[in-house]
C-alpha cells in the first residue's frame, strides 16, 4: 500500500476491538482501498471527538496514513446518517460485516463490491431484506471468483442438485435437489417467492462453507437466540 496520505475516503467501519491503553483497532471496508486495518489512536478516551462516530451501520469519509498492515487513522466524517436499523436487521448487517472480515483480504479493492454494500445495508431496513442478503452473498461469491454457475436454460419445473465443479445436474426427481425455478430466480437476482429465497440461502450457505473453511460465523448464531427469546415473550 503507498504510504501517501488517504483524504475522505467513503468507507464502512466493519469492527473495532480495544488496542492498547487508549486506541482502537478498526477494521473499514472503503471504496477504493478495499478492506483497511486502522489504529484510532486514542478513541477511547472520553474526550476523543471520533469516538460517537465510529460505529458500524454509518457511511464514512475516512482519512488515514497507510503504513504496513495497520495505518493510523485521522479524520473521521459522517456521510450521512446512520441506517435506521433495529432489531434483527441490525444483525443483518453485522453478519454481512463479518463475511467481508472473513473472506477479504486487507489492502485488496473491490469498488464494485463496495457499491454493492453500502446498497444493500440500505435495503436491509425494507421490505425486501432477506432477498438483499441473498444477492449480497451471491455478488460477494463472484466477486472471491467463486460465482455460482447458474445457466439460464435449466428447467423450471425439474429438480437439480448443485455440483461445485459441474455446477446444476438434474436428479430425475420430484423432490430432492434444488427447483429449476429457483436457481434461475437467483440467477436472474429475482427471488420474489419463498421457495426460491428458501433455496437460495441452502445453497448460498453451502457455497460460502467452503470459503470460510470451517471458520464458524457468529451472527448466525445471535440471530437464532435473538428469534428464539422473542418467540419466548
Amino acid at each position: 500500500m503507498s504510504r501517501v496520505r488517504v483524504q475522505l475516503e467513503p468507507g464502512y467501519l466493519l469492527n473495532a476491538r480495544p488496542y492498547r491503553d487508549s486506541s482502537l483497532l478498526v477494521e473499514a471496508f472503503t471504496r477504493t482501498q478495499g478492506r483497511v486495518g486502522l489504529v484510532a489512536r486514542g478513541a477511547r478516551s472520553p474526550r476523543a471527538k471520533t469516538r460517537a462516530l465510529l460505529q458500524t451501520l454509518q457511511p464514512l469519509l475516512l482519512s488515514w496514513t497507510p503504513a504496513g498492515e495497520l495505518g493510523t487513522l485521522g479524520a473521521v466524517e459522517a456521510a450521512g446518517p446512520a441506517l435506521p436499523l433495529t432489531g434483527e436487521r441490525v444483525l443483518f448487517g453485522w453478519y454481512v460485516n463479518e463475511l467481508l472480515l472473513k473472506l477479504l483480504q486487507r489492502q485488496d479493492p473491490h469498488p464494485g463490491l463496495f457499491e454493492v454494500y453500502a446498497l444493500t445495508l440500505a435495503q436491509l431496513a425494507g421490505d425486501e431484506a432477506e432477498r438483499a442478503l441473498r444477492i449480497f452473498e451471491k455478488r460477494l461469491l463472484e466477486e472471491l471468483g467463486y460465482g455460482l454457475q447458474l445457466p439460464d436454460d435449466l428447467d423450471p419445473a425439474a429438480r437439480y442438485r448443485y455440483d461445485w465443479l459441474e455446477g446444476p445436474v438434474a436428479t430425475g426427481s420430484d423432490e430432492a435437489g434444488y427447483r429449476g425455478a429457483s436457481l434461475l430466480a437467483l440467477g436472474a437476482e429475482t427471488l420474489d417467492d419463498a421457495q426460491a429465497l428458501a433455496d437460495a440461502r441452502h445453497l448460498l450457505r453451502d457455497a460460502l462453507a467452503q470459503q470460510l473453511g470451517g471458520r464458524a460465523l457468529e451472527t448466525p448464531a445471535l440471530l437464532r437466540e435473538l428469534r428464539g427469546a422473542l418467540r419466548l415473550k
